[in-house]
């Protein structure tokens, strides 16, 4: 099956990417959706398309449906939809297939494994693409249309993609959060998040070279170094809930690596 137009629903940090990829491809992006016009129109005028803000106002000629919108408001979106043959695809890691059972004949999912932003350039073809489909026919389509985008498809059914996601929260947003409280720290000391950026660097290096973070672990929690640990909460002393997320996770690094509690 030869997707010639495609419909892009959803015009924020993922659909960007993706319909930018879409388009460098070779694929005929017809549509963008989005509620407010100026963002539908800034990635419509990216990838010549014509920007709607009415959903009832896509193309049903499109071959390809591609839903990029919010984990909230996907579910009830696509209750409005009326779909004519088209394969309906989300790009959700944590919602199930299953949502657009009943409601598509042709549908399946297209997952990207990456943290995405407008402002930064992303190498789409080198992300790990999760594919599920409905029946085996829409997965051999999907599979060839996925191929054109990236050189990493993976099949992972609903379950399979929640824990995916779950993962990349942890490995991702939360480490991200970890730099922001770092930078509010060194802040106080006087420095800039510059100073951060080596070590940042190098414990993320370190972990992807080995394929073991458990084994690259450092600092004082899995050292065992109780003193240093009370003297770092005290501190924290002006934030209590900074001081539960260094208890939390020392405690979590040490229960891992010595299977015991210390602070």
């Amino acid at each position: 099956m030869k997707f010639s137009k495609i419909v892009m629903f959803g015009a924020g940090n993922l659909a960007f990417h993706m319909a930018e990829a879409l388009h460098k491809s070779g694929y005929r992006i017809v549509q963008v959706y989005s509620r407010t016009e100026v963002n539908a129109r800034k990635l419509a005028d990216l990838v010549n398309a014509r920007p709607i803000t009415n959903y009832n106002e896509f193309d049903p000629t499109a071959d390809i449906l591609i839903f990029a919108l919010n984990d909230s408001v996907l579910p009830g979106f696509i209750d409005k939809i009326q779909f004519s043959g088209q394969l309906a695809l989300h790009t959700s890691g944590s919602l199930p297939m299953d949502i657009f059972k009943g409601k598509a004949d042709h549908y399946g999912v297209l997952y990207p494994l990456q943290t995405f932003s407008k402002f930064r350039n992303v190498n789409f073809y080198e992300i790990p693409l999760f594919i599920e489909a409905g029946n085996p026919k829409d997965l051999a389509n999907l599979q060839m249309f996925a191929s054109s985008l990236c050189a990493r498809i993976l099949h992972a059914d609903s379950s399979q993609r929640r824990k995916i996601h779950l993962s990349a929260v942890f490995a991702s947003n939360f480490v991200n959060h970890m730099y922001s409280l770092g930078e509010h720290l060194i802040k106080q000391s006087g420095f800039s998040f510059d100073i951060l950026k080596p070590i940042i660097l190098e414990t993320a290096l370190k972990a992807i070279e080995s394929g073991d973070p458990v084994s690259s672990q450092t600092g004082p929690a899995v050292r065992m170094n109780a003193d240093t640990m009370a003297k770092h909460l005290e501190m924290l002393s002006d934030s209590s809930n900074m001081q539960k997320i260094y208890t939390f996770v020392s405690n979590s690094i040490v229960e891992m690596h010595h299977n015991e509690s210390i602070i």
